[in-house]
């Protein structure tokens, strides 16, 4: 099972949206959110709530597929996220996040007995490639009790 797959398995909100999780991996995580009128805000475009899930399922993916194997220790968790809107999103829009430490930094802290914090970088884009939005969401790694 890819981290997109164990994403969408595990989060209803996932399959609400019906995000589609194009590639997954350590360094980088690709999800789409197919234009439907049901996600449609007054002016056309995605909601704001719709394309906030849309990037923090990204951000997940990557989490689960850089950290996944960390999991019968600790439990990954969002603490923070800031979201700006640049332009109007129409039509499908991808979601792509990028991590932003070392995974072996974030590991070598967890074996230190110390509960990480990373950042996850994600960039909104419509079909034509603008970015209408970005985000970073802050995780960490809670070591099991």
């Amino acid at each position: 099972m890819t981290a997109g797959e164990m994403v969408a398995a595990t989060v209803p909100m996932v399959r609400t949206l019906d995000l589609e999780f194009l590639e997954s991996t350590a360094e980088r995580a690709v999800v789409r959110l197919p234009d439907r009128t049901d996600f449609h805000n007054h002016v056309g475009g995605p909601h704001a709530g719709a394309m906030f899930t849309l990037a923090e399922s990204a951000s997940g993916a990557i989490v689960m597929a850089a950290f996944g194997d960390q999991l019968t220790r600790a439990v990954p968790l969002a603490v923070k996220a800031e979201i700006g809107y640049k332009k109007l999103a129409m039509g499908d829009v991808t979601a792509t996040a990028t991590l932003g430490r070392p995974v072996a930094d974030v590991v070598a802290e967890l074996d230190e007995g110390k509960r990480p914090e990373f950042p996850v970088t994600i960039l909104i884009r419509r079909e034509d490639g603008a970015v209408t939005g970005e985000m970073t969401v802050v995780w960490t790694l809670r070591p099991n009790a």
